[in-house]
């Protein structure tokens, strides 16, 4: 979870400040908003200027890591919906979660194996370079 720092302040946050928190960009913050994805209203001043606030930020990051792990648009729209909509569909909330996490489970088990075989070949070259013979590499021109 988010932990912010220093707190918020009881008026809120303004796009930029929020922007900064979150690691995140101005462009990004509004997209949420436009695309669908922020649960709740964001705040606005009497001019018209949005105002974070701590549950804004704190649901920006839940978004911005089921991006991060590949989340479809759709998906976390979908899953933005469902939230905005209250108690009730917790169990549809939960199997759109496992979902998301059984791919993000394979893509991970996906990434050791590549990293199991760059970690194979790190460890062919620190050996041939420590022998001073790069005899036996790979070799293009063969």
């Amino acid at each position: 979870m988010l932990e912010i720092k220093p707190k918020v302040p009881a008026e809120g946050l303004t796009i930029a400040e929020a922007a900064e928190r979150t690691g995140v960009s101005v462009h990004t913050l509004r997209y949420y908003e436009r695309a669908g994805l922020v649960v709740t209203g964001i705040d606005r001043t009497p001019g018209g200027r949005r105002r974070y606030h701590h549950h804004d930020l704190r649901w920006i990051d839940t978004c911005t890591r089921l991006r991060a792990t590949g989340m479809p648009i759709r998906t976390l729209r979908r899953y933005a919906e469902l939230v905005a909509a209250g108690n009730g569909n917790e169990a549809e909330r939960l199997a759109l979660l496992e979902a998301h996490r059984a791919d993000v489970a394979e893509r991970l088990a996906e990434l050791q194996e590549h990293l199991a075989r760059i970690d194979h070949k790190v460890t062919t070259y620190r050996s041939r370079l420590a022998e001073g013979s790069a005899e036996g590499l790979w070799d293009p021109r063969r």
